[in-house]
């Protein structure tokens, strides 16, 4: 059984969305927001995937390692 990645990274978003790396930041700081999450704390990929509303296994296939 492979794991994979629980994090999503501005790389991540930047491949999922086509973004910009500073848009890309943006969204993850909006979602941060949202959730009321600190600065340190990190966006799963679970928590990205209700924000945008892409489904997990999609987003899965973007993540790199």
């Amino acid at each position: 059984m492979r794991l994979s990645r629980l994090c999503v990274y501005p790389k991540d978003v930047q491949r999922i969305t086509g973004k910009s790396e500073k848009s890309s930041r943006r969204l993850l700081h909006s979602i941060k927001e949202t959730l009321g999450k600190k600065e340190h704390q990190f966006i799963t990929l679970d928590e990205f995937a209700q924000h945008t509303g892409i489904k997990e296994e999609l987003i899965k296939q973007y993540l790199s390692d």
